[in-house]
């Protein structure tokens, strides 16, 4: 008989809903829910509407239920960084601030103030985004938030929802990593940061590893999807965690890319790497599963796409992603280069107009039409994981082949080609729903469906097709590389 896993995959665009069914090892997935994920902006900022998607959550239970005579587990997963705090009933406080609400504009500065910033990373490991959880706290610190004194508990998102599910608190590693807050050779929270940044140190609970199993769902929540019986797991909660899980890999010496929103780019090791080239490079050491770690680094992503296809839709133009690739396929080659990485495309707004700012600010052709946007931002971000590749490689002293996309990214096939152009690697892409396929695949591992990291890459080699992008066009590439280099 096969065994039914549930996927909750919430991304910071839309959520959803996948059973996946593992029988004679061989893995399918069925979508049976999808929901949006649109933040909502009151007075004091910009939140996530967590009710809602916990809403979203229990309707996708249901549907599972209702597509499926029996689920055997369920586990959740999420993006990084955000956090909810809870009172001594355990009770949320306000909705989870968005990472792109402004609050945290200048706590990078105001940190280093308080620890200089190469203690800040030897202490953690980690990248400094101001969306990191760390400077989070620190804008309620500096802004003497009146909910430090009432709160007594911090989860991160994935965290609060595996209590509503299960009734335990938990702090799981993976995402745990992600906050800036934890160091990653004690494998726990970093006092000396939290003391710095005048973080209540009591809110930090136990810090659990991936693959454990929480208990069922809670009676009240089976009652209210007809899911009775399942029982709760924790994956890797951090998406990026779960997405690396099923990279379906047949060597130790592959590159990764998760596409999606953000595109995060990386090796695994078995150490984290947290020298003075990683902190000036501003790399980051996430935790994987099984004592591996994920060496990478954020890159903006398809955020620029996603944010020019709102732009153009909120000015009355509706345009689909196939749309979209025709048009940056058809547009002028290396017409100028962005940083994508640019604080001026980190905020919601008008991306176009931003790309074309940045291009004349930089003294370069300004893109006209739309396609020529969507071809300077794609083959940017091309040549941005070219610059990622060859840091990775001097920091590790390996080289990496090939690289393997993951993710819904995947489905823009010519970023796909792009990357192998930029960075003279074949490309293998696939599969498209990894997030999922990792986070089912750690639930079996939980269950002892299945013994090892090694047998699940194995299951993922055997269940999904993957495509193969070769290097080709070469011209141009190496003059454009330039360009982004003197952009640094």
């Amino acid at each position: 008989m096969p065994s039914n896993y549930l996927a909750i995959d919430l991304g910071a665009e839309s959520g959803r809903a996948i059973v996946a069914s593992l029988a004679d090892k061989n893995l399918t997935l069925k979508e049976v829910h999808r929901f949006p994920n649109i933040p909502v902006r009151l007075n004091d900022g910009l939140h996530w509407d967590v009710l809602r998607l916990w809403g979203e959550i229990k309707n996708g239970i249901a549907a599972a239920v209702k597509n499926d005579a029996q689920i055997d587990s369920l586990g959740l997963d999420t993006w990084g960084v955000d956090f909810a705090l809870l009172d001594k009933n355990n009770s949320l406080l306000p909705d989870p601030f968005h990472y792109r609400d402004e609050r945290t504009d200048g706590m990078l500065d105001e940190a280093f103030k308080r620890m200089p910033r190469a203690d800040i990373f030897s202490n953690t490991g980690i990248q400094f985004m101001q969306i990191n959880t760390l400077y989070q706290l620190l804008a309620m610190s500096v802004n003497k938030s009146p909910l430090f004194d009432v709160a007594e508990t911090f989860v991160t998102i994935p965290d609060l929802f595996n209590y509503w599910l299960s009734g335990e608190i938990t702090n799981e590693f993976t995402n745990s990593t992600t906050t800036q807050c934890l160091d990653p050779r004690k494998r726990n929270w970093s006092l000396p940061v939290l003391n710095a940044c005048e973080i209540p140190e009591h809110l930090f609970g136990p810090v659990t590893e991936s693959g454990k199993l929480l208990g069922n769902l809670l009676p009240t929540v089976a009652e209210e999807t007809g899911a009775n019986g399942v029982k709760i797991v924790i994956p890797a909660c951090h998406d990026t965690g779960s997405a690396v899980v099923s990279v379906p890999a047949r060597n130790q010496d592959f590159a990764w890319i998760s596409s999606g929103t953000w595109s995060i780019m990386g090796v695994e090791v078995r150490e984290p790497c947290v020298d003075e080239n990683a902190l000036a490079y501003n790399f980051t050491n996430e935790g994987g599963v099984f004592g591996t770690w994920r060496l990478s680094k954020n890159i903006m992503g398809l955020w620029l796409i996603q944010e020019c296809k709102r732009t153009w839709e909120y000015q009355g133009e509706e345009i689909s992603y196939d749309e979209i690739t025709r048009l940056a396929s058809e547009a002028r080659p290396f017409l100028a280069v962005i940083n994508p990485d640019d604080n001026i495309f980190f905020h919601p707004g008008d991306m176009p107009d931003r790309i074309r700012k940045y291009c004349a600010n930089t003294n370069q052709p300004v893109p006209q039409t739309k396609g020529e946007v969507l071809r300077v931002a794609l083959e940017s971000l091309a040549l941005k994981y070219r610059w990622v590749l060859e840091k990775l490689e001097e920091l590790t002293a390996k080289k990496f082949a090939p690289i393997h996309i993951i993710g819904g990214g995947t489905k823009n096939r010519l970023l796909n080609q792009l990357t192998a152009n930029a960075t003279h690697r074949i490309v293998v892409t696939g599969p498209v729903e990894a997030t999922a396929i990792g986070n089912v695949l750690m639930q079996a591992i939980g269950l002892g469906h299945l013994g090892s990291l090694s047998e699940a890459r194995e299951i993922v080699r055997a269940s999904f097709e993957v495509e193969e992008c070769h290097p080709a066009a070469k011209d141009g590439w190496d003059e454009a590389y330039k360009k982004l280099l003197n952009l640094f």
